[in-house]
């Protein structure tokens, strides 16, 4: 259907009249239907881009029907073209214009006259609904872009996308990404059905495709590709028909983010222009979280590296280490943990620096190393509190961090807790479990104040140093985690080091901060 022709409804009651004027709309290129009362036109009329409407009907006047006509959503956009024999006053037509009319024609008209109105008021129509259209699919465009900003996982961004896009043009939608392993994955979605599907690929599918459109040299750019030819690039696809492909790289060599669309949701270079910027904010957001999981890994890596590798061995102890970044895409924060030959006994420390970002853990390094020389002068625990605080003050100035050192005298069992604003340790003996060495005020302040508290470890009692990660959420009381690994550290208190670390960690889940743990046992 070309711009001047479209689907007419003409309502008259006069079939003479009726027959003369839909002769004249049919040899000019137009559909036509036609009713002959008011109620007749209202049943039909959905199915019409224009109506045109004689004034006197034998059931309601057409000043009704046009009023009822605009006043529903559904049909509101219809132009209505009025004409009349009889109400052809200077009242009558403003009347017919006020009730909603686009046109009023005064009879007899001339052909001429007529379908020159009926193609003006076609023209007007489906301008406006072009623009409407275009406003709408601008407007989902923000809104998918955001929730491609928003996404933190590929998987949620490739959803997002995929929905959006089929919101978008109202056709089934493939979009198609290289993960960070070096993967294909297909995301689709469809009209009217929630959610969205995933499908793996060989190694290079999206590559493969998008060189399809991209070629070399390009951005960004959009194709038309016939049904044969997309089946010979995607055999197993569910779109099997013509489509419009959409690629876009970040920069060359870069992987590229794809958008198959069904071509029959495609209208007008302004739509083309949508899925081309879709494809762009897919490929913009790709890049950030690829970005931001290798900067994770770089700055994880950095920080495993400042922790100790083993754990040494000594006589009468044994002991377990935990060590869980809270996810593959936090940042990393500042959580330690060493373990020290100090005279004829062990000296554990467990300790988090403030933030999370890889400054926090390049200090953390720092702190551990200057424990590691503190000790190896042969400073007592409180005096090495005393001296990184001084370190801090010196060289990191408004950094806090928490700190918790504990000395243990394999043979006699005795415990000596120097705590500076750490979680207090959690001792496991003779079939229960508390928490000592609460208190203190952390390093990094102009006061250094650290609790210092003994205790005595039996032999097969355990002592657990952990860091707030494990116990802190933001939905659940820290009396109320606390609570609940003292609970457990009871009841799994008969397991070995290892199994009793793991039974620790169970009850608490994916955690939203980086998590360390110490388990240290008298064995003998």
């Amino acid at each position: 259907m070309n711009e001047l022709t479209g689907n007419l409804l003409v309502v008259d009651d006069n079939e003479a009249k009726r027959y003369i004027i839909v002769t004249w709309l049919r040899r000019a290129g137009h559909r036509v239907t036609e009713a002959a009362t008011g109620r007749e036109a209202l049943g039909m009329v959905a199915a019409a881009e224009l109506v045109l409407l004689d004034v006197n009907l034998p059931d309601m006047s057409g000043f009704e029907v046009c009023r009822l006509i605009k006043s529903a959503p559904l049909t509101a956009a219809i132009p209505i073209i009025q004409v009349s024999a009889t109400a052809v006053e200077v009242t009558d037509r403003a009347y017919g214009l006020t009730q909603g009319a686009d046109a009023y024609l005064v009879e007899p008209v001339d052909p001429a006259e007529l379908i020159a109105t009926v193609t003006a008021a076609l023209r007007y129509s489906r301008a406006r609904q072009h623009a409407e259209r275009t406003v709408a699919m601008l407007t989902e465009l923000a809104s998918v872009t955001l929730s491609i900003n928003a996404a933190e996982t590929f998987d949620g961004l490739a959803a997002a996308a995929a929905a959006g896009a089929t919101r978008i043009f109202g056709v089934e939608t493939i979009l198609i990404l290289e993960m960070p392993d070096g993967q294909s994955r297909r995301t689709s979605a469809r009209p009217g059905i929630p959610g969205t599907v995933r499908r793996g690929g060989p190694p290079g599918l999206a590559a493969r495709v998008a060189e399809h459109v991209l070629g070399t040299g390009k951005a960004s750019a959009i194709a038309t590709v016939a049904a044969a030819d997309w089946l010979g690039l995607m055999p197993d696809t569910t779109l099997r028909m013509d489509v419009y492909l959409a690629a876009a790289q970040t920069k060359p060599g870069r992987p590229a983010a794809v958008i198959a669309v069904d071509s029959a949701g495609m209208t007008g270079a302004e739509g083309r222009q949508i899925l081309r910027q879709l494809a762009q904010s897919v490929a913009l957001g790709v890049e950030a979280l690829r970005s931001s999981a290798e900067e994770h890994l770089v700055a994880l890596t950095l920080q495993r590296s400042f922790l100790p590798a083993n754990l040494p061995r000594f006589p009468g102890m044994e002991m377990a280490v935990r060590y869980l970044p809270a996810s593959d895409h936090a940042e990393v924060g500042g959580d330690f943990y060493e373990a020290l030959s100090w005279g004829d006994g062990v000296l554990v420390a467990i300790g988090d620096v403030q933030g999370h970002s890889l400054l926090a853990a390049t200090i953390m390094g720092e702190v551990r190393h200057a424990l590691r020389a503190f000790v190896s002068e042969g400073h007592a625990p409180l005096e090495i509190t005393g001296l990184v605080n001084k370190v801090l003050r010196r060289f990191h100035p408004g950094v806090i961090t928490t700190l918790c050192l504990l000395l243990a005298d394999p043979a006699t069992g005795e415990l000596t807790i120097v705590n500076c604003g750490h979680m207090p340790p959690l001792l496991v003996a003779g079939g229960t479990a508390g928490y000592v060495g609460e208190g203190g005020i952390m390093l990094g302040l102009t006061r250094h104040e650290p609790h210092v508290e003994t205790a005595v470890l039996p032999i097969g009692g355990t002592v657990v140093l952990f860091t707030d990660g494990l116990v802190e959420d933001r939905i659940v009381l820290l009396d109320d985690n606390l609570e609940k690994l003292r609970a457990a550290a009871a009841e799994s208190a008969a397991a070995d080091t290892e199994a009793f670390a793991n039974l620790l960690l169970a009850p608490f889940g994916p955690r939203e901060d980086d998590v360390a743990m110490i388990v240290v046992r008298r064995t003998s």
